[in-house]
């Protein structure tokens, strides 16, 4: 048995812990670059809490997920306003952008000579400036992650930064920040949550660190994802979430995922639709398609019986099968209004260059099974 595991040097968790911030960023640096999610009160505070110990911060604002071009353009606001420190206070989309922005500031050349795919590849060799991560969604656990997913609109496809010096110096993780979550956000990103304590679960790089917060993510997405969805203001629901969200992060930093973030990739980049609604939409037919795979042909592997621990966890019936998972989470996607891919321009005839494009994707190697194309098919037929 082999499995290394990387995360934030330093994670802090808790209602309220928001405002640490200005002490925590005071002793990284003086001039706060902040890529948000927000416009409004929400930078307000931030920026307050943040002047209270004498930071001068500048708010880029992260309207959508992140392109080549937003990347390109916030180094340059970092580099004109002598940012020495960079704070990313939002989604996986304002995370992410932040990332980026530490690591291009210290490292020469342009982000193509560091994306994957559509890019030259080349390592981060240099260490990014120090950068404290702050998600306000229960969803993407970007604020653990090695990676930053940046869209190229040219290309029609996201793709990564990926280094393990991408790990922010600092995550901050206050489940207050969800509270005023729309009931589609909290949806869409509660499932991105969910998806992300199952995938690596399942995964042909499973290990037991990334068990155990599987484990406790799914007992906990399962008793608190709907209760959220129905109202925003439950305390322990929202918090429960944050932690779902975190420990996903965990495990898929440290393990693969699968066919649902293989998918999500090009589609992402294909299409105008959020990741997580894309991951909500596919989880129920992803894991019905692999567990039928794998009844059929792989009987032997270990993911079979995963599946089935899956089905206990979530419905909290110890005799609960792989089935009986697949029907739940089904279940809750109609629960929780999960709109089909057709609602984003999905069409059937698509699907064949969705399945080329997701051949590439580096999560579609973490599948439990090797999937037919015939089988990859179906799963998108069965999300539209």
């Amino acid at each position: 048995m082999r499995f290394e595991f990387a995360t934030a040097n330093r994670i802090i968790f808790g209602s309220g812990t928001l405002s640490r911030v200005g002490y925590l960023a005071s002793k990284l640096g003086e001039r706060a670059l902040v890529l948000s999610g927000f416009t409004g009160e929400q930078n307000r505070e931030l920026q307050d809490l943040l002047a209270d110990h004498n930071i001068v911060s500048e708010i880029y604002y992260v309207s959508k997920e992140p392109t080549v071009k937003t990347v390109q353009q916030a180094v340059k606001t970092a580099r004109d306003n002598s940012s020495d420190l960079i704070i990313g206070f939002g989604g996986g989309s304002a995370m992410d952008t932040g990332k980026a922005i530490a690591a291009l500031m210290t490292n020469e050349g342009d982000i193509y000579d560091y994306l994957e795919v559509i890019g030259y590849g080349k390592p981060i060799s240099q260490p990014p400036l120090p950068y404290i991560a702050i998600p306000t969604t229960a969803g993407t656990g970007a604020e653990v992650t090695r990676n930053a997913v940046i869209g190229s609109p040219d290309h029609k496809v996201k793709v990564s930064l990926r280094s393990p010096l991408l790990l922010p110096r600092i995550s901050l993780i206050d489940p207050e920040l969800t509270y005023s979550l729309p009931r589609e956000v909290t949806a869409s990103t509660g499932m991105d949550a969910l998806t992300q304590v199952l995938e690596p679960y399942v995964s042909k790089m499973a290990n037991p660190m990334t068990d155990a917060f599987c484990r406790e993510g799914l007992r906990l997405a399962s008793r608190s994802l709907e209760r959220a969805y129905l109202d925003g203001n439950d305390r322990i629901a929202r918090q429960e979430m944050s932690l779902v969200s975190l420990f996903g992060g965990l495990a898929l930093a440290n393990a693969k995922l699968g066919a649902v973030h293989g998918f999500a990739s090009p589609l992402g980049g294909m299409f105008d639709a959020p990741h997580g609604a894309i991951c909500a939409r596919l989880l129920p037919a992803v894991m019905s398609v692999n567990v039928r795979a794998l009844k059929s042909r792989g009987k032997e592997l270990i993911a079979l019986d995963r599946y089935d621990e899956v089905g206990g966890y979530l419905t909290g019936d110890a005799e609960a099968t792989a089935d009986d998972g697949v029907k739940w989470v089904q279940t809750l996607s109609e629960k929780l209004n999960i709109p089909p891919l057709a609602a984003y321009g999905v069409r059937s005839e698509d699907i064949s260059n969705i399945i080329d494009e997701a051949a590439r994707a580096s999560s579609m190697r973490g599948n439990p099974i090797e999937l037919t194309r015939a089988e990859l098919s179906e799963m998108l037929e069965r999300a539209l």
